[in-house]
């Protein structure tokens, strides 16, 4: 019979599938079960430990400025915070927020707790008996080793002006306070500053901004402000960090001046000068010269025709140089000195003064279109042989002693000198002239670590509306808006309907 008459083998029988156990099902069961809570605890515990904060804030109210993060990131000891509130304080969130990122950001050195003194009566009382405080007034307690300061709740806010009792705030510094705190128990002293008084100045209300702007910056940086008349003490204190003066009107004294160079010459002085180019000043002038800078007499202008007549401009745009360290993160930003300014000549290549260890550096430099014009009261100035063409330098610092030695630079002493007298006042001041002052009264101090954009304060709003506006907003929000929805929604409804 032919192989392909030969039926197929026959097809082998498959046994069906046994039903699994339960116990099978069971134990299946409980693995998947297992498995999703170990990875959903897995997930968790690692968005716990990383994860990233954005501040979408209009003003970015919730970022902590750049002076403040150098702060934390060089501190090289454990800082206690304690928030010792009431739940229901109006500026308890806003503490709490702040200090959670002083926490995020301090490097594990910044450890915060909060005592509510009305519900956590036993750990306020505690507190009280470990650092001696009555804590009778809400605050912010910061503590580092044996050294702590307590801050109030009226230092951490400034409040609407007026007779009422009930007065509202409007403006909330806690950052400035907190971080001049956290200095202030790490270093364990308040750097001092003498501001020298008794010289003049253009105006009394010029006098008060930059001595309380100084006062300000004292608050925020942590150093005290102390007035200081030449003529009423025999030598510059020992315990200065700093001397400040702010555009003097009339000269130093022979006596005066010998003082300044003798401070000057020791270990670790500072010396922040605000020049008045209308000031008669020449002492002044020709100690600086004499270490580098010699203010010219000029005024730092522009000038031009136009169609309406000649236009003479004394406020000047000037930008910060690139090179200089300390202000190096104002290096992208324009300022625009008011008022009056002369221009410095720097001797930076000056060999006598190199062998004197004195090192010279611009700061900030005016835009190309200004110049030094000596004969400044003309209607239309021009550009003459006894001018001062660009680059046209508006501030320099001084660095006396070892200056090339890095082991030895803190006990160089440092100047910074300004050729406009209106850079902290009140009506003109920008965010930008705050930010350069500190940072040059940081460099004075040796605290490089903490140069940085300064805080900026939050400030509060209160928006009168009229009678008539409140009926508009009325209307708008319980009317109008609605109507549109119910409108588009009957509109939905009835295009369905008739499909």
């Amino acid at each position: 019979m032919p192989d392909s008459a030969q039926k197929p083998p026959p097809a082998a029988h498959t046994p069906p599938l046994a039903m699994p156990k339960r116990s099978g099902i069971g134990l299946n069961v409980a693995v998947q079960i297992f498995l999703a809570l170990a990875l959903f605890a897995g997930i968790n515990r690692l968005n716990y430990y990383h994860y990233w904060r954005w501040d979408f804030s209009p003003s970015q109210d919730y970022t902590l400025s750049q002076a403040t993060l150098n702060t934390l990131n060089s501190l090289s000891r454990d800082v206690q915070i304690y928030i010792v509130f009431g739940r229901d304080s109006k500026v308890y969130g806003e503490v709490q927020s702040l200090l959670e990122e002083y926490h995020l950001h301090g490097r594990k050195r910044v450890k915060v707790r909060s005592i509510d003194p009305v519900r956590d009566i036993e750990r306020a009382e505690q507190l009280k008996a470990d650092t001696g405080l009555s804590l009778a007034q809400s605050g912010v307690l910061v503590r580092c080793g044996v050294n702590k300061r307590f801050i109030t709740e009226e230092e951490l806010v400034i409040r609407e002006s007026g007779t009422s009792t009930n007065k509202q705030i409007i403006e909330f510094r806690g950052e400035d306070a907190i971080s001049s705190a956290i200095i202030s128990v790490v270093e364990g002293r308040v750097k001092r500053f003498y501001y020298v008084v008794g010289k003049g100045s253009r105006s009394d209300a010029a006098l008060s901004d930059a001595y309380n702007a100084a006062l300000d910056l004292g608050k925020q940086q942590n150093f005290e402000v102390v007035q200081a008349n030449l003529s009423e003490i025999s030598n510059i204190p020992t315990d200065a960090d700093g001397l400040l003066i702010l555009g003097a009107r009339y000269d130093l004294s022979e006596r005066e001046i010998k003082m300044l160079d003798d401070y000057w010459k020791s270990k670790r002085a500072g010396v922040f000068i605000m020049l008045d180019p209308g000031g008669e000043t020449a002492r002044l002038s020709a100690f600086l010269n004499a270490n580098g800078v010699r203010p010219r007499g000029d005024r730092v202008l522009t000038a031009e025709s136009t169609s309406t007549g000649a236009r003479k401009e004394f406020t000047v745009l000037a930008e910060f140089m690139e090179d200089v360290p300390f202000i190096r993160h104002l290096a992208s930003s324009a300022m625009t000195l008011s008022g009056q300014s002369e221009s410095l000549e720097l001797r930076d290549q000056d060999t006598a003064l190199k062998e004197q260890s004195i090192n010279v550096q611009p700061l900030i430099r005016a835009s190309p279109r200004f110049w030094g014009e000596r004969q400044f009261l003309e209607e239309l100035p021009v550009v003459d042989e006894e001018d001062t063409l660009p680059p046209i330098y508006l501030a320099a610092s001084i660095e006396r002693g070892a200056v090339h030695d890095e082991s030895q630079r803190a006990d160089s002493s440092r100047m910074v000198v300004v050729s406009n007298s209106t850079l902290l006042d009140k009506q003109t001041m920008l965010a930008v002239n705050r930010d350069f002052v500190a940072a040059g009264l940081n460099w004075l101090m040796n605290r490089e670590s903490n140069i940085g954009i300064t805080a900026k304060p939050k400030r509060s709003y209160r928006i009168q509306l009229s009678s008539r506006q409140h009926e508009l907003i009325f209307w708008v929000t319980s009317i109008t808006l609605p109507g549109i929805v119910l409108g588009l929604g009957f509109m939905v409804w009835a295009s369905r309907r008739a499909g």
